[in-house]
């Protein structure tokens, strides 16, 4: 599976040169929250031991290994074991001898002669700061990367930070190569390791972990110069522009029509109608010759958790509107702001704020209610913060769910979440939410003696070992069917994720990816390999036929009439794709699923006003792909044009700025 958590074990990290028998010990924050421990102890002849673990949820990885690096600081021993985020078995190791680098881990083996730096798959995230130190000192500031790609350094902004008496200057490194863009990873002035900030997952030195938030901010400013760099350069704004000769999707009537024309003025659809009305052009008009192309309103992301470089992503896949369901909130209006004004790039934002209970399972947010009061509280201030729905987790205290609706209700906010832990899915939807986050709390509904803390993974692994032997012509599924019809709870099913947990294997490119890894930065092609939950033994089987029985009964609920949104809760734009082919898979029309995926999504956003579907008056959101959706989805991966809120851009060019090849 490749997803959020799986791409931060490889794609951060952090430095060492620490004097030899020296003990140094790293903070782990998810949300600002202590989560875990990095440790690591220089031994004699240039020897690292480490121990690393964090704690996601119930998940998250338990490492420890030994390494030796040569002259040049790159690593030429690796000896790595324990478990990785999903509890599988980590057994990596690298050996380096004349010249030549031999690699294993349960995802990948090689092999490859001459000088260059191995980036493990499971190691610490202190691991970047060896490369960058390893970077300082190569010529040009280049390193040939294994098991493929190259790094490259530039130096960022320098600070000083002052905590309790004690001063630490601090610079900031970029290191491309390892991410879609620059990953950023701070020294001291010993080029020792210092710390990784971040809003969700960060690394800081022990004693100083409240400096996330200043060195965040100096981040921040830094890529906020790169984006709207990066937004001059790509973005188009015509004073008017005509796309014609194009097969149209109509998603009001989920139809096309061919030989369409569609002029747009500004941010707005100003006509759309039969090539044969448009023969005049007005002066300063741009003109997209769209023949064998079918024109789309812009898609829609039901389930986003945004970050920088995935507004880019989402554009160039032709995602124009993301529902974000929880985010460190000051980022995400930040992003909103820029994202809106063109100032950088990205989609429009619709905002659900999380609220969680405290626990030892509680999710990565900084916002929880054990109360009433605390709940309120939440309540109003995302509501004055222009928040259109209110997600809640699965530590929450079910006794809560009830108040929580009827405040969030009289707000104009929705409520929707993951059920939480003591409570069924029935008594979630009775209780007043108006939608449910993922399949498997569907099956879980009907597991209630099974499922256990669904704090913990337990709610996937349960899910898994006894999805298929679930009948789902019961009479209990049935009626809980018409609870749902009869509250018009809408469902965020997430068909991709359970594909990734349950039939993703380690060596093997994620299901769905197949058409898209060799696009890749090289390092993050090593991240689809990596297989999903734990499948030893029966497991395999049981988990293989579990995905079947979640498409199943997500087809079942489409027969029923129960409304959906598709969403990825993973890498953004890409994986909606993925979702979309699956929803296509499990038996929907492709005319269907692309009417969800617009006019759908936008009328349970409540913006069906302005988005959705291309009329006159209407924004200006739009994506021209080459092919025809409506009849083979897949070709929703062949995007070429993208227009949001009137500006233009080339998805090429978008994914060329991600390191993607077209």
């Amino acid at each position: 599976m490749i997803g959020r958590c799986r791409l931060w074990l490889v794609l951060t990290g952090a430095a060492l040169l620490v004097p030899a028998q020296q003990r140094e010990t790293f903070s782990i924050l998810m949300a600002g929250n202590p989560a875990g421990k990095s440790i690591e102890t220089r031994g004699a002849e240039g020897t690292v031991a480490i121990e690393y673990s964090y704690n996601d949820r119930g998940r998250g990885p338990e490492v420890r290994g030994r390494y030796r690096f040569d002259a040049r600081g790159f690593p030429a021993l690796v000896e790595l074991s324990g478990h990785d985020y999903y509890k599988a078995p980590v057994d990596e190791h690298l050996t380096v001898a004349d010249n030549e680098a031999r690699w294993k881990s349960t995802s990948e083996q090689g092999q490859a002669a001459g000088p260059a730096f191995y980036v493990t798959v499971n190691g610490p995230p202190v691991e970047i700061g060896w490369l960058v130190n390893a970077l300082q000192k190569a010529p040009n500031h280049s390193i040939k990367l294994l098991p493929g790609g190259e790094a490259h350094l530039e130096e960022g902004p320098s600070t000083t930070l002052r905590r309790a008496g004690r001063t630490i200057a601090v610079t900031e490194f970029l290191v491309t190569g390892l991410d879609f863009v620059p990953v950023p990873v701070w020294l001291d002035r010993d080029n020792r390791f210092f710390a990784i900030a971040g809003a969700w997952f960060s690394v800081l030195r022990e004693g100083w972990e409240s400096a996330n938030d200043e060195l965040l901010k100096l981040q921040d400013d830094a890529d906020d110069a790169r984006y709207r760099n990066l937004a001059q350069r790509l973005g188009r704004h015509p004073k008017a522009l005509v796309i014609r000769h194009v097969r149209l999707f109509d998603s009001a009537n989920a139809a096309t029509k061919e030989r369409q024309t569609v002029r747009i003025a500004g941010d707005r659809i100003q006509a759309v109608g039969p090539d044969a009305e448009f023969t005049a052009t007005e002066p300063d008009t741009e003109i997209i010759d769209g023949s064998g192309q079918t024109l789309l309103p812009g898609l829609w992301d039901m389930h986003a958790h945004i970050q920088p470089p995935y507004g880019i992503l989402n554009l160039a896949s032709g995602v124009t509107s993301v529902r974000d369901l929880a985010n460190d909130t000051d980022m995400l209006l930040r992003l909103r702001k820029q994202y809106d004004t063109g100032e950088a790039i990205g989609p429009r934002i619709f905002m659900a704020g999380f609220i969680d209970g405290r626990g030892p399972y509680q999710g990565p947010s900084k916002v929880f209610a054990d109360n009433e009061a605390e709940a309120r509280a939440a309540i109003e201030k995302y509501a004055s913060l222009g928040y259109q729905q209110i997600k809640v987790y699965s530590s929450l205290k079910p006794e809560l769910v009830a108040p929580i609706a009827a405040m969030a209700h009289a707000k104009g906010l929705r409520l929707s979440g993951h059920v939480p832990n003591g409570m069924t899915a029935e008594q979630f939807v009775r209780n007043g939410a108006d939608e449910i986050q993922h399949m498997n709390f569907i099956f879980l509904n009907f597991m209630a003696e099974k499922a256990g803390d669904t704090r913990t993974p337990a709610r996937f692994t349960v899910v898994g070992e006894n999805a298929a032997a679930l009948d789902q012509e019961a009479a209990p599924v049935k009626e809980f069917f018409r609870l749902l019809l009869e509250r018009k709870t809408v469902v965020d099913p997430t068909l991709g994720v359970f594909e990734g947990l349950y039939t993703d294997r380690p060596g093997q490119v994620a299901a769905g990816w197949e058409s898209v890894v060799s696009r890749l930065p090289a390092q993050i092609q090593r991240q689809t390999k990596i297989g999903g939950l734990p499948a030893a033994g029966d497991k395999d089987r049981l988990y293989r036929e579990a995905f079947a029985a979640v498409t199943r009964m997500f087809k079942r609920l489409y027969d029923a009439g129960v409304p959906m949104v598709p969403g990825t809760d993973g890498v953004e734009g890409l994986m909606l794709h993925r979702e979309l082919e699956l929803w296509v898979k499990a038996g929907i029309p492709p005319e269907k699923v692309l009417q969800m995926a617009t006019l759908g999504a936008a009328k349970v956003a409540r913006a069906d006003g302005d988005l959705g579907s291309i009329e006159p008056g209407k924004k200006a959101d739009l994506v021209l792909v080459a092919g025809n959706p409506a009849v083979n989805i897949s070709d929703i991966r062949h995007g070429t044009v993208v227009v949001k809120n009137g500006i233009e851009y080339r998805s090429a060019q978008l994914y060329g700025a991600l390191g993607i090849k077209p």
